[in-house]
């Protein structure tokens, strides 16, 4: 075993890597890019060396700068997580050159597997059945729209190299094929550095089964079992769950069956995922090999008892696989749910910003979370949004669903917009619940998963109240510990206030709705009048600094977060953000002028596609904005004329600035 390993990532994937080690006594060195100077795997590793600047072309994807830190730091081995180097096969090779051991497949297997088009190549002449599609070297946008037309649409067009989601395009039409050849170009050649792709058919209603392999240098290689993962947004997974729903004990061999030879056709070692997509018959056809661990490895550990890191780190180390196939099998069923920094309700956007509150679920034998962040630390725009990960177990589906509601349910993030009310919704959709899964199952169901926002209930109100009114509480004994004289009304806490009676006054901003409320001193209690009418209310902390409320007899658990004047309130599944204000400072807000369009979060212009004084329609593309590895394409609001575009192609934005000036179309004859 290695005595000192570099561990060539960062967030979750960077932490749990480092947990491994520190239990089988590996020392660890962490690299870090200037935005993650204070980041989690920095304080988990033994030592920790910068990289460069916070982009990771100038940290993360500096594979030499990486190596010679390695080298210095005495390090044996590299691990590089997934993502940045984790496939790039260059970077494998420079460490075997540099005498590294790199804790993954030799150079030539990732080379092999990198290119997806390869790849196929070599699965058809090992009899694995492909999608239709065209996988060939010619790149001419010519080439690839009448391979499109051949296959018949619709057509899926995905990036040759990398995953997640990335460079992928489904084309309904054959006049939406050239521009979303470009948009997965580009793409493509952000994330991966490679702007080459393949064209397939699109199946409709498809699933994602994946099939965990592992190889070591004795000739010894094995599958763990398959997991399913079409639960997905924007081609990018959101839940994984081991053993399938559905697979057969039949169809779990034949996959396997199929995996391992494909990883024994490489040359493979060490860890590796098998991907298939299969179709409403349960037939299933080679997609990608994927030469790294999986974001969705713990669902495997959990159901089969084994750390894939730890094997990962002995097979690297020389040592045979710890097992054979016949050792293995399938124990309970877990489920995992990735919790990200976005917005579903803005087709996903990535959110940006402080986490001023975490809370994450208790760890048992029933739940796991791999997270990457702590309360107080930045979701930066360079990097991918996950928060953490969650990973629940039990003997059977049923009992992992309903633990995964529960534990979903103590999950807490305030600071920035994330998608766990949606994890919520579908841990609860009756669909998912019945195991009737594919990859579009989140769109299919989108108005039930992700309803419309709604006005903040009478009992988020009253929590919200009554959080304000304990705090004024609390404020008030501090000043009546302070003063000398018991008979002075300042000494009293009972709601007086001068030439007033003993009631407060709360304005909330609900979206866009202004709430009063008006909370009277009782004895005892407090008197609400709310939207719906007056209701009685008491609260107390607990010792975890949740609020215990009773709202007209009914009890109920709620966390109250304030930020400034913004006040969050999370009670089961909903959470919902106030303000709470003084009307006598509206006049001091600012808000965008009407006919302007501003940037939605940091990030880099990278096409401009209209100029100014165009005429434009409702929806029409008007530029391109990179963030977070990832396009968003800025649509115009209705339909007007572009006045002025404020940004060029390549420049850099910040969040609220006003990108282009848009003057509305005059509808008063309409």
């Amino acid at each position: 075993m290695f005595d000192k390993i570099l561990i060539a990532n960062r967030g979750e994937i960077a932490c749990r890597i480092a947990r491994t080690c520190r239990r089988l006594g590996v020392r660890t060195v962490a690299v870090y890019s200037e935005a993650d100077r204070h980041a989690w795997h920095v304080a988990l590793a033994d030592e920790a060396h910068l990289l460069g600047a916070a982009p990771a072309r100038e940290s993360y994807l500096r594979g030499e700068r990486i190596i010679d830190t390695a080298l210095a730091s005495g390090a044996e081995a590299i691990h590089p997580g997934y993502g940045f180097l984790s496939e790039n096969a260059d970077f494998a090779a420079s460490c075997e050159r540099a005498g590294i051991t790199f804790i993954g497949p030799p150079s030539e297997a990732i080379r092999a597997m990198g290119s997806k088009s390869a790849a196929k190549r070599i699965m058809e002449q090992a009899g694995v059945p492909l999608v239709p599609g065209y996988h060939g070297e010619g790149q001419d946008a010519d080439v690839l729209r009448q391979a499109a037309e051949a296959i018949g649409y619709p057509v899926l067009i995905k990036a040759s190299l990398g995953g997640g989601g990335k460079g992928m395009r489904i084309v309904e039409r054959p006049g939406d094929f050239a521009p979303a050849l470009a948009s997965a170009r580009r793409e493509a050649l952000s994330a991966f550095g490679d702007d080459r792709v393949l064209v397939e058919k699109y199946l409709d209603r498809p699933r994602h089964i994946e099939v965990q392999v592992f190889a070591d240098r004795h000739g010894n290689a094995l599958h763990l079992f398959e997991r399913d993962c079409s639960l997905q947004r924007r081609h990018q997974k959101v839940l994984e769950e081991a053993p399938a729903p559905g697979m057969t004990r039949e169809r779990r061999r034949e996959m396997g069956q199929a995996a391992v030879a494909a990883a024994r056709a490489i040359g493979y070692t060490n860890a590796g995922t098998v991907e298939f997509i299969a179709d409403a018959t349960g037939a299933f056809y080679f997609m990608e090999m994927n030469t790294r661990l999986q974001v969705e490895h713990p669902v495997t550990e959990m159901i089969s008892g084994q750390d894939l890191v730890e094997w990962q780190l002995r097979v690297a180390a020389g040592e045979p696989l710890p097992c054979t196939q016949d050792d293995l099998a399938i124990n309970g069923h877990a489920i995992e749910a990735r919790v990200y920094a976005e917005d579903p309700a803005r087709d996903f956007l990535p959110s940006v910003g402080r986490i001023s509150h975490l809370r994450l679920p208790e760890p048992s034998t029933h739940v796991r979370v791999d997270a990457g962040v702590r309360q107080g630390d930045e979701i930066a725009v360079y990097y991918d949004p996950m928060i953490a990960k969650l990973i629940v177990w039990d003997r059977d589906r049923p009992g992992a669903l309903r633990r995964l509601r529960n534990a979903l349910l103590d999950f807490q993030v305030v600071g920035v917009a994330t998608n766990l009310q949606l994890l919520s919704a579908v841990a609860a959709h009756s669909a998912f619940a019945g195991g009737d899964l594919d990859t579009e199952l989140i769109e299919r169901h989108r108005r039930e998963l992700m309803p419309e926002t709604q006005p903040a209930s009478d009992e988020i109100l009253a929590i919200a109240v009554l959080a304000e009114l304990m705090r004024i509480d609390a404020e008030g004994a501090l000043v009546a510990a302070d003063s000398q004289d018991p008979h002075s009304p300042w000494h009293s806490r009972n709601g007086w206030r001068l030439n007033e009676d003993n009631h407060h006054t709360l304005l909330f901003r609900d979206g866009e709705r202004e709430v009063p409320v008006v909370a009277h001193y009782r004895r005892g209690h407090y008197l609400l009048e709310l939207p719906g009418g007056p209701l009685a209310v008491t609260g107390e902390l607990d010792a975890q600094g949740d609020m215990v409320v009773n709202l007209g007899g009914a009890r109920r658990r709620a966390s109250v977060v304030r930020k400034g004047e913004e006040i969050t309130v999370m009670a089961g599944n909903s959470c919902h953000r106030l303000v709470l204000f003084d009307p006598l400072l509206q006049a001091m807000d600012q808000e965008a002028p009407a006919g302007t369009l501003n940037a939605p979060m940091p990030g880099t212009i990278i096409e401009l596609l209209v100029k100014e004084g165009d005429a434009v329609e409702r929806g029409a593309p008007l530029l391109i904005l990179e963030a977070m590895k990832m396009e968003h394409t800025i649509t115009a609001p209705g339909a007007g004329t572009i006045k002025a575009i404020r940004f060029a192609k390549g420049e850099q934005v910040r969040e609220g600035m006003e990108l282009i000036t848009f003057e509305p179309a005059d509808e008063s004859n309409c």
